[in-house]
């Protein structure tokens, strides 16, 4: 890890290092990247002025949008990088010392204002080369049918260089040429469009008329048209355009081609979207309102046959005297941040969050088995409170009481299930609050025999209970110690120690998690700095730490924070570092969960995706994941014990290594128990191991002995 800058001028250069290598893979310019680098520092200086100034002035953020378009960086995911860039380390490098929520506060305004700049002068931009164009169509319509002539050239620079996509099809529908901007909008290659009907690029919000206006125009009826159409992008998201379509006729006045001008209008669907989102939203907390809640539970209670419903009625226990004692504003505060780790709980499909009014919130979940998902639903909530919140400096500990109603769809109505959620959740309350009830009696004892262990979580982790083993990673190649993941134990005072399978998921559930694993994240990077500073003078690889995080620790917002606190405060540089994430925790992970794990490999840390294999997750989503590291679980080895081995087992390893390295993917392979297992995975190619074989995790010096005497032997 790399000093932190000494002025402000050296962290403005390090935020436009970062902003170049963000958004030069996307840029088309001729520069070099440390030539753009140079370009993108004076913005990054006003963005950092506009951040530090005694008065927010908007008008900088304005001007720096403006200027990615005038120095041509007009494609969209220029803007959505620069936002994320400018949200994760604007403050963090340009921020000086200053109350950190008011500096968060105004890098989002400065990310507004940055995009409406963008967008401003996009559509200027656009509108300008619109008008071009069509003066270009219109001058050129007549020399379609000579071969354009002598005005081809000039027609071709237009098309080959708008901002808005064109494309020339002839009557039949088959689509002729495309330009650039075209395929940039539709994100694929040029081939996949050109040769293709449009009688394909139907969708099914396409308004009834647009078909109509395209048949009466090859007719010749009619010379042009204008329509908002949707197409299909490759990747499954949907384009939405203004679409201008334009006969062009030969020098005899009979229609030979069509040309279509496309300016793209996604963006601003979405901001019409957003405005429909807030009438079904609550102002406060963005969750959505009771209106909402109700036609959602209508909804899920008028489901067919096999369908099942779970309610959650949440209400913050004692949020009266926070009111009383600290003013409605940090009530407010409070209650925003609660929404936030309530939306957080509630991602699986059929789920949702809403705020009924007041402290009152409820869950939703739907399905045909809803017994399970309530139940888990409810415990994620109050292992989201279990945090304390820091409002105005203080950290307030949240507290909530939960009554959950499941059952059948088609037996209650909405107001009857509300009611009878209402009382359990009194009861809940009665009972002593921060905990749920279940409206039956089975859920009751239940609820009781896990509060056992996870109760005492808390004060385990203030007693130091928990300690760390070590089990060493093992380069296959030449039988090397190339480092250790990091395995927390619980050395409970009743039940001895425990492995993380008996409590990791307890504190999933009540938010310890987030604290626990910072602490594993600290003591082992402390530790592989001392296995660095025995090893000073040997020529080999620093031994690696490898560290597990949980899914509650990827949607946790100090991820990325912490982890760069307490690897610049050890010493330790990123890459030796790896943190472990399961593959299950990234099916169908959106941007939003991705982004934390983006932004520490771009700081140099690995991620491997753990117990490869045993999830449903695509392949072809390998591409978009930030890991460098493939961890086949053990369930691959166990095939590998007899001899000879499983052939099926070894061909499958022997294409899951082969994909990992096409990919420039490393694979470490766990639950190594023998020899022969350890050969087999070396001769398919896998890179490191783990396993019995090797050893079992243990004390720290016991890995250094091992590196020492790999050292020598």
């Amino acid at each position: 890890m790399s000093a932190e800058p000494d002025g402000p001028e050296d962290r403005a250069r390090r935020f436009a290092t970062i902003w170049s290598r963000t958004i030069y893979p996307v840029t088309a310019t001729s520069r070099t990247r440390v030539e753009f680098e140079g370009e993108l520092l004076p913005l990054a200086r006003r963005l950092r002025d506009g951040l530090l100034a005694r008065t927010f002035d908007a008008g900088e953020g304005k001007a720096v949008g403006a200027a990615l378009v005038d120095a041509h960086c007009t494609d969209p995911e220029v803007l959505s990088r620069t936002l994320d860039v400018v949200e994760a380390y604007l403050v963090l490098y340009c921020g000086g010392d200053g109350p950190q929520e008011e500096l968060q506060a105004r890098s989002a305004r400065l990310q507004h204002a940055a995009a409406a700049g963008f967008a401003l002068a996009l559509r200027e931009r656009t509108l300008s080369e619109q008008e071009a164009i069509s003066r270009a169509a219109l001058a050129a319509r007549a020399a379609v049918a000579e071969a354009l002539h002598d005005s081809e050239a000039r027609f071709r620079a237009v098309f080959e260089g708008a901002a808005i996509g064109i494309c020339i099809a002839d009557l039949d529908g088959m689509v002729l040429e495309v330009n650039d901007a075209l395929v940039r909008m539709f994100g694929s290659g040029e081939r996949q469009l050109r040769g293709r009907p449009l009688t394909e690029w139907t969708h099914p919000d396409d308004p009834p008329q647009v078909w109509q206006l395209y048949t009466e125009l090859i007719r010749g009826d009619r010379e042009h048209y204008r329509v908002e159409k949707a197409f299909h992008r490759p990747d499954g998201t949907a384009l939405w355009t203004n679409l201008t379509v334009s006969l062009l006729r030969d020098a005899d006045g009979q229609p030979q081609y069509q040309l279509a001008l496309m300016e793209d209008t996604t963006e601003r669907r979405l901001l019409n979207l957003r405005l429909r989102y807030e009438a079904t939203h609550d102002a406060l907390t963005g969750l959505p309102n009771r209106t909402l809640f109700f036609e959602r539970l209508e909804k899920a209670l008028s489901a067919g046959e096999g369908q099942r419903f779970g309610l959650c009625y949440l209400d913050l226990d004692g949020f009266k005297i926070i009111n009383d004692s600290l003013g409605h504003a940090a009530g407010d505060r409070l209650l925003v941040e609660v929404a936030d780790r309530l939306q957080a709980c509630a991602t699986a499909p059929g789920e949702m969050v809403a705020r009924l009014g007041g402290d009152e919130f409820v869950a939703l979940t739907t399905g045909p088995d809803t017994q399970a998902e309530v139940d888990e639903l409810a415990g994620r909530i109050l292992g989201a409170l279990s945090t304390p919140i820091l409002v105005d400096g203080r950290e307030l500990s949240v507290r909530g009481s939960i009554g959950i109603v499941e059952g059948p769809a088609g037996e209650r109505g909405p107001a009857e299930v509300l009611r009878s959620a209402d009382i359990t959740m009194y009861r809940a309350k009665s009972a002593g609050g921060n905990r749920y009830e279940m409206a039956d009696e089975e859920a009751d004892a239940r609820a009781i025999t896990r509060h056992g262990l996870t109760t005492a979580l808390p004060a385990a982790l203030e007693r130091g209970e928990f300690f760390i083993e070590y089990q060493p990673l093992v380069h296959l190649g030449d039988g090397s110690v190339s480092g250790a993941e990091a395995l927390v134990r619980w050395s409970h005072p009743q039940h001895g120690v425990l492995g993380p399978d008996r409590f990791i998921q307890l504190a999933e559930r009540t938010g310890l998690i987030v604290p626990l694993g910072r602490w594993v994240l600290e003591e082992s990077v402390r530790q592989a700095c001392r296995w660095q500073e025995r090893n000073a003078g040997d020529t080999t690889v620093p031994l690696r730490i490898n560290v597990n995080l949980s899914p509650c620790q990827l949607t946790h917002p100090g991820l990325v924070s912490d982890t760069v606190e307490i690897l610049e405060r050890a010493g330790l540089a990123p890459a030796a570092l790896c943190l472990e994430v399961t593959e299950s925790a990234l099916i169908g992970a959106d941007d939003d969960l991705l982004k934390p794990l983006r932004r520490l490999a771009e700081m140099g840390v690995d991620i491997a995706l753990d117990d490869f294999g045993t999830g449903y997750s695509n392949l072809a989503n390998l591409r978009r994941l930030p890991v460098s590291v493939l961890k086949l679980d053990r369930s691959f080895t166990q095939g590998m014990q007899q001899f000879p081995a499983d052939p099926v087992d070894l061909k499958i390893v022997e294409g899951i290594v082969s994909l990992a390295h096409s990919l420039d993917l490393a694979v470490t392979v766990e639950g190594v128990e023998t020899g022969v297992q350890a050969e087999q995975l070396r001769e398919l190619g896998c890179d490191t191991a783990q396993g019995w074989y090797y050893a079992r995790p243990g004390p720290p010096d016991r890995l250094h002995d091992l590196a020492l005497a790999d050292a020598t032997s």
